[in-house]
């Protein structure tokens, strides 16, 4: 790009630089559109004689042009997400080789462990939006009901920022690592108003009130799947080694030895390889059932988080 065909000011940099990462992923945008006007606004601080253009065009030979800088970022996102990206797994042909290869992918712990977490972390952040909320309405009347809520949604941005490094991390979706991009040459009350007419931040509000009862769904599929499957896998397995004995009153093997048949389990001995077998099959469909979830929350995260509205 030459000097002609520079873009004279801030926000046409901006501008030239999103258009020329078009097609690339929303997050990385977000990120690169930060990192820009980051560095561009600390160079004018230093140069406060230069007007925008004498800056953009010293910028130009350092930091690059939009496009050049567009291709920096595509690169370094190739060989950042190749370098952080777990081995391949073994690719399997057959059903069963795939049904059974869930257990060797991390990402499948990843996604479970993050169900598991979600309830912890959905708790916290429902509670945070519906005191925020509350408060923020009943001290609408005093003086300090405005700034109370400016300072509330700044929160929920941060939050936003730590959700979507959990969700990077667990499910593998890329997300931000910059706050949401503004525009920080604007006089404060712009800016508030460009946060406030903002959709991400009425999303971020829905996907963190959301969050509770999401999360105590996945927790409690992950719990009792895992308990129904392990138990499933360990039920014979007591009887095997002497953990149960056979109870002639039940006609069947009562596990844990627990008298009177109180809270005891039956089983036939011919049903223990049956019910060992089903306990294998359940515990690799809930390996699946995670893995399918962690894709699914990690598009959802993506989509009320992300601010791709900008990048149309």
């Amino acid at each position: 790009m030459n000097a002609r065909s520079l873009p004279t000011n801030i926000p046409d940099y901006l501008e030239h630089l999103r258009r020329s990462l078009a097609g690339a992923d929303p997050a990385l945008i977000q990120d690169a559109l930060y990192d820009a006007e980051e560095y561009l606004r600390s160079e004018m601080a230093e140069n406060p004689d230069k007007s925008e253009a004498e800056v953009i065009a010293q910028v130009a030979s350092s930091y690059g042009a939009p496009d050049e800088v567009a291709d920096i970022y595509r690169d370094t996102e190739v060989k950042v997400q190749t370098a952080l990206r777990a081995p391949p797994p073994r690719q399997h042909r057959s059903l069963l080789g795939k049904f059974f290869g869930v257990i060797a992918e991390p990402r499948t712990y990843a996604a479970l462990f993050y169900m598991l977490l979600s309830m912890a972390t959905g708790i916290f952040y429902f509670t945070w939006v519906v005191t925020g909320i509350s408060l923020s309405a009943g001290l609408a009347v005093l003086i300090i009901g405005i700034p109370f809520a400016i300072l509330f949604l700044g929160s929920t941005r941060m939050f936003s920022l730590l959700e979507g490094r959990i969700v990077e991390v667990m499910l593998g979706e890329r997300m931000p690592r910059r706050p949401l991009y503004n525009s920080r040459g604007k006089p404060w009350m712009a800016r508030i108003g460009e946060m406030l007419s903002d959709p991400r931040t009425w999303t971020t509000l829905l996907y963190m009130v959301l969050m509770l009862p999401l999360g105590i769904i996945y927790f409690t599929l992950a719990v009792t799947l895992l308990s129904v499957s392990l138990s499933f896998i360990v039920a014979p397995v007591m009887v095997l080694v002497g953990y149960a004995a056979y109870n002639p009153d039940f006609e069947g093997w009562t596990l844990l030895g627990m008298e009177n048949g109180v809270l005891t389990t039956s089983l036939e001995y011919f049903s223990l390889p049956l019910v060992f077998i089903s306990g294998v099959l359940l515990l690799f469909a809930t390996l699946h059932l995670a893995r399918g979830i962690g894709y699914l929350h990690g598009q959802f995260a993506k989509h009320l988080l992300v601010k791709s509205s900008q990048y149309s």
